[in-house]
């Protein structure tokens, strides 16, 4: 005989097959009582990863319909700032437990589950813990043909080459036993030229970043000509130079005078040896320990796009355990304050290095770090910026802290 627990994730997972995005919110409800949960409160974060976004139809304690949060500024913000389970008490009546719950699909952040529980127990936070991961497969399960979710997470509209870009990039964190890979990109409703890729293919992670020419939709086409170029090739068991070659011939029978700039990498993650092209980008920073122990600098081979020969090839560099790669384009170090002055190398590396000494997680620190590009810039971009970043051999960055 299945536990009250088993009978309510079943009885979701069962309920939600024929169903879609907008009944989400009632059958967790439902199902969640079958637990104990006398209050259900489902929010998920918006593009910029600023805000919590109640899914409609929800309303709070006091029968009041649910408002947006600040990730920065609230309690659930804090359980999905620092994947964590957070314990409050209900509004209502300030003593019954009140749990915020990280929704995580393995280690995207989704956003968070309010829950009204019976009582401050084990029990009640393995439940929770159950229902916020069944919950957070099922957004993620529902949102690609939804486009009542995606107005739901968009403070504004697209322009044209955000639409096409944000529909082919990966989730901006991955992590297993064996690597974490976080990505942040900016700015999220206007982005043009910049793109990142990732891909694990049994012990290799491959890993690209692009940076075309120009902010405008041709320059969003040539980086999503370039990142399917790559893939593409990359599929059919191309090595590095080959997919550089493919990328540049892709590029060029589509458009005159485009082109791209990107690194093409790919890591062993047995041994740690990482081979990388550079095609006219910024070379990898190396962290280790928290100092940058290596700026991966060759002489860069052309662009993508202008038909010239590649003579540098191929280059390669050992990591060690705990290594933390840092692929990023200009618009990072590039920003410029209205009053002239660069973020700069110097403080991008800072700010990453300072922030995960503090024990943040590499998403969360590169969500405080394009805020800091933002800050830095009074909230209006002079140029994409992209950040990926690779830490190989870490097997407790990113875990659910009880």
């Amino acid at each position: 005989m299945r536990s009250d627990g088993e009978r309510a994730l079943g009885g979701l997972l069962e309920a939600m097959h024929l169903a879609g995005m907008e009944d989400l919110p009632a059958q967790v409800a439902e199902h969640a009582r079958l637990s104990g949960f006398a209050h259900v409160m489902i929010y998920v974060t918006d593009l910029q990863e600023q805000l919590l976004v109640p899914l409609p139809g929800q309303h709070d304690t006091a029968g009041e319909p649910l408002e947006t949060l600040r990730i920065d500024a609230t309690m659930p913000g804090r359980a999905f700032r620092a994947v964590t389970i957070i314990r409050g008490r209900s509004p209502k009546d300030g003593r019954t437990p009140l749990l915020w719950v990280p929704l995580l699909d393995g280690t995207e952040r989704i956003g968070v589950l309010g829950l009204i529980a019976p009582q401050d127990d084990e029990l009640a936070e393995t439940r929770a813990k159950d229902l916020a991961s069944l919950v957070a497969v099922l957004v993620v399960s529902k949102r690609p043909h939804s486009d009542s979710f995606a107005r739901l997470v968009r403070a504004r509209p697209l322009t044209l080459s955000a639409e096409v870009l944000w529909n082919l990039l990966p989730p901006g964190t991955f992590a297993n036993d064996d690597v974490v890979v976080s990505a942040a990109l900016e700015p999220a409703y206007e982005m043009g030229g910049d793109a990142f890729d990732y891909a694990l293919d049994s012990g290799t992670l491959h890993v690209s970043i692009f940076d075309a020419m120009g902010h405008d939709t041709s320059a969003g086409l040539t980086a999503s000509i370039a990142m399917a170029a790559c893939r593409n090739n990359r599929r059919q068991g191309m090595g590095l130079a080959a997919i550089g070659e493919a990328i540049d011939v892709a590029i060029r029978e589509e458009f005159t005078g485009r082109f791209a700039t990107g690194i093409l990498a790919q890591l062993d993650l047995r041994s740690g040896l990482l081979s990388w092209i550079n095609r006219g980008h910024h070379p990898p920073l190396v962290l280790r320990e928290g100092h940058l122990v290596a700026s991966l600098e060759s002489e860069p081979d052309p662009p993508m796009g202008f038909g010239m020969d590649a003579s540098t090839g191929l280059l390669r560099y050992q990591l060690q355990p705990g290594d933390r790669l840092l692929f990023y384009t200009d618009g990072v170090i590039e920003a410029q304050s209205p009053q002239g002055e660069l973020f700069g190398l110097e403080r991008f590396i800072d700010f990453v290095v300072r922030w995960e000494a503090d024990g943040v997680s590499a998403p969360e620190t590169l969500r405080r770090l394009i805020q800091a590009i933002l800050a830095h810039q009074h909230g209006r971009l002079q140029d994409d910026a992209t950040v990926v970043t690779v830490e190989w051999q870490t097997r407790r960055r990113f875990q659910l802290v009880l």
